[in-house]
């Protein structure tokens, strides 16, 4: 008998024989995990700070700007304090993509226009008053605006894909139109039934 074992009786010998059990446990983890071949690495500076993901509970406040990338047009999102309405939105639209979408290719192909664009909300409806006639806008200037407006914060709690804008401008009125995706398509309205005889 050794000593431990003449001293303590049983239960010591168990909790020693559990101890060296872990011990030998954690020395093959350690073993196991540095052998992966992932060598330590420094801080890589890759851009702005990730963003998107909020707590649980937290509602999202993130605004979501559309620019014109490689590949057309695409989403750029920006945490923000509160949810944005569209005038915000459309604001910082109009100040173009910060340096860090800039990094990503990202450009705006809207013209200067001669005044402030104003937006104005409904239930599930944006009306944009544009400073020019609202006929002179290529269909990609269309699909920038109409977009950002839609993904703002619109009364009425529709998804983006249900909110209709209409853009005025000049005495000219486009739309309403909504955002499908990444593009502006024209609201289509069911035609009338003809009556069944």
């Amino acid at each position: 008998m050794n000593a431990l074992t003449s001293r303590f009786g049983g239960p010591a010998r168990r909790l020693a024989a559990a101890c060296l059990a872990g011990g030998l446990l954690t020395g093959a983890l350690a073993v196991a995990l540095t052998g992966c071949g992932i060598a330590p690495t420094d801080v890589i500076d890759a851009g702005e700070p990730a963003s998107g993901v909020k707590a649980p509970g937290q509602p999202a406040a993130d605004v979501q700007l559309f620019f014109y990338g490689p590949n057309g047009l695409r989403s750029a999102t920006r945490p923000a304090k509160a949810p944005a309405d569209p005038q915000s939105a459309i604001d910082l639209l109009m100040d173009g993509p910060n340096h860090a979408e800039r990094q990503r290719g990202l450009s705006s192909v809207l013209p200067k226009f001669p005044g402030r664009l104003l937006a104005t909300t409904g239930r599930g409806t944006v009306h944009l008053t544009l400073p020019m006639n609202a006929k002179l806008l290529d269909s990609a200037s269309l699909n920038q605006l109409v977009c950002t407006a839609a993904n703002a914060r619109v009364p009425g709690d529709k998804p983006p894909g249900k909110v209709t804008v209409t853009i005025v401008g000049g005495g000219v009125r486009v739309g309403p139109m909504v955002c499908g995706g990444n593009n502006a398509f024209p609201v289509v309205q069911p035609s009338p039934e003809a009556p069944v005889r």
